[in-house]
């Protein structure tokens, strides 16, 4: 792991949207980003068919982009946009979320704060119902790009101030470009996307990471599932259980819950006692999903043979 006393500031990221045939949001998306950003950021799309317009307006603006015939899936999108970048530090964010005031250099100050890169940073999300999240923000401005009350959402998107928390959280993610590369990235078996944010995860812990920190002044707004809600979900606890030999949940509960009661640097001392150990609840399903069910091919092969087979195009 490489210590620093300091991380430098960074001067911009590289941010990162994956889309399929969403171009209202994602208008909104790279819209909020331009007005609310204090830095020069590169901005960097990955176009899943473009069906619907995407393509043309993404060349009008200028966007650096890359673009496939068919939908790719996120984990084959992230991973190929990440090869694109320039800048060290890569944001992840859905085009489905929009920037609030004050996001960049919250995530920057973030940064300096850390005594290492081997970290990583989420946004805290806004959205009209959060379940029993607590690391989200409930206010409901809007579910659609008609019914989207923009000027309610810049008055009072910092109505409900938050501390910066230790834990993890759903994009948009802050992470350095070197770990990504270390770790894998988002691991293919997962396709299209179910469960590979908690994979990225778990993979992360092994490595070494005990910096996991929700921003409280970094707001984004999520209209939510805009297009996990139109996919076919592949069985991504399954595919982990199978993986890992322990179920997510279990991983949530012993480990990544132990951020926020336990300093990251006494989670470093401890690295040997809370190494990840497969669990007897982890042992029994993964035994019978081996037994009966073939995972991770059988997910694979029902999204998709062969993925990167086709047309692919970027512009610089």
């Amino acid at each position: 792991m490489l210590i620093r006393p300091n991380n430098p500031i960074p001067s911009a990221f590289s941010i990162i949207i994956p889309t399929w045939n969403n171009l209202p949001f994602l208008k909104i998306c790279i819209e909020s980003i331009r007005k609310f950003s204090k830095f020069d950021h590169e901005i960097i799309i990955h176009i899943n068919e473009g069906s619907d317009g995407t393509l043309d307006w993404v060349k009008s603006e200028g966007l650096k982009y890359s673009h496939t015939q068919k939908n790719i899936g996120v984990c084959m999108s992230v991973n190929h946009l990440v090869s694109l970048t320039a800048n060290e530090w890569i944001l992840y964010v859905n085009d489905d979320m929009v920037a609030c005031p004050g996001w960049d250099t919250s995530f920057t100050s973030a940064v300096a704060s850390t005594n290492t890169d081997l970290a990583l940073f989420f946004s805290t999300l806004i959205q009209p119902k959060i379940g029993k999240s607590k690391h989200m923000v409930e206010h409901d401005f809007g579910s659609t790009p008609e019914t989207f009350d923009a000027d309610g959402l810049l008055q009072h998107c910092l109505d409900e101030p938050r501390n910066d928390s230790e834990g993890a959280a759903s994009q948009p993610t802050l992470f350095h470009r070197k770990w990504w590369q270390i770790v894998g990235g988002y691991s293919l078996e997962f396709s299209p996307g179910m469960s590979s944010d908690d994979d990225l995860l778990m993979k992360f812990w092994i490595a070494g990471c005990r910096h996991f920190r929700v921003i409280g002044a970094c707001r984004f707004y999520h209209f939510v599932c805009k297009s996990t809600g139109r996919i076919r979900h592949n069985k991504g606890g399954r595919v982990f259980v199978m993986k890992w030999g322990i179920t997510q949940g279990e991983f949530f509960k012993y480990y990544m819950n132990a951020l926020s009661s336990t300093p990251p640097s006494e989670l470093v001392a401890q690295h040997s006692s809370l190494f990840p150990r497969a669990t007897l609840i982890g042992k029994f399903r993964r035994a019978g999903y081996g037994f009966f069910q073939d995972y991770p091919l059988q997910g694979i092969e029902e999204w998709d043979t062969a993925t990167g087979l086709g047309y692919w195009d970027h512009r610089n």
